[in-house]
């Protein structure tokens, strides 16, 4: 057998057995995230049984309904995360990414200062409600962690559409800035479970854009913060300048 097919026999086994690899933790890892909110559950439901008269029912309720609740994001994010993954064929449109980030932001209430400058035209071909989801995972996660003000912005650069979501936070370490895009990943140990969401969020966001031939990253922002870069290739005909930007 030749040198070079021997080599791309190799190179081959070695990518499968990485996918296998991965595949395992994220498994594994799953089975941990399900777990806790099931033993949580039936620690509850053990303990009203055993004492029902000493039970207050409604607080029974709603902490179940607070476990049932997570376990349905959790399983949710898992089914996004598998059909991406499986590249499933999903219908695409062209959108204008500005107004997108406007239509995901307006009815939102934010504790934070939130600037926008968002370039017209600048348009892409993708699964909307996929793109919303990565922009409302973005917007979570740095008014989570800013100090005091998130920026967004849409523009051009190098003949893509790029979306920025930058905070003033502390930031993300740059030996974490691919572990965060890690399934089930929380820099921080004491973030509580119920506050960081199903651990899912920035998985998904990233496979999103995978999946529409763009990427994902993280860097420091100029406020020494956390500044999330989403690329993805223009829609077709699209203008290569998308004109001044709009402030708001």
């Amino acid at each position: 057998m030749p040198a070079g097919r021997r080599e791309d026999i190799a190179d081959g086994a070695g990518r499968l057995e990485r996918l296998l690899d991965q595949q395992r933790r994220l498994i594994a890892d799953a089975s941990h995230e399900l777990c806790t909110p099931v033993a949580g559950l039936r620690a509850q439901l053990e303990e009203a049984q055993l004492h029902p008269d000493d039970t207050d029912l409604i607080s029974l309720l709603n902490r179940a309904l607070g476990d049932v609740n997570r376990l349905q994001q959790i399983v949710t994010d898992l089914l996004l995360l598998a059909r991406l993954r499986a590249g499933e064929p999903v219908e695409r449109e062209p959108v204008d990414l500005g107004e997108l980030v406007q239509a995901q932001l307006h009815p939102r209430r934010f504790r934070r200062m939130v600037r926008l400058r968002l370039d017209p035209r600048v348009t892409v071909e993708v699964v909307r409600t996929q793109i919303a989801r990565v922009i409302t995972s973005l917007m979570a996660n740095a008014e989570r962690y800013a100090c005091s003000m998130v920026q967004v912005q849409v523009c051009l650069d190098g003949g893509a559409a790029v979306l920025t979501v930058a905070d003033d936070g502390e930031g993300v370490a740059e030996a974490d800035r691919e572990r965060i895009f890690e399934p089930f990943t929380r820099l921080d140990p004491a973030r509580s479970r119920g506050r960081g969401g199903a651990g899912l969020g920035l998985t998904i966001a990233r496979d999103i854009a995978m999946s529409h031939d763009g990427t994902l990253t993280v860097e420091e922002s100029c406020t020494g913060g956390a500044r999330f870069v989403l690329r993805l290739p223009l829609a077709p005909d699209s203008p290569v300048d998308g004109g001044p930007g709009a402030s708001v």
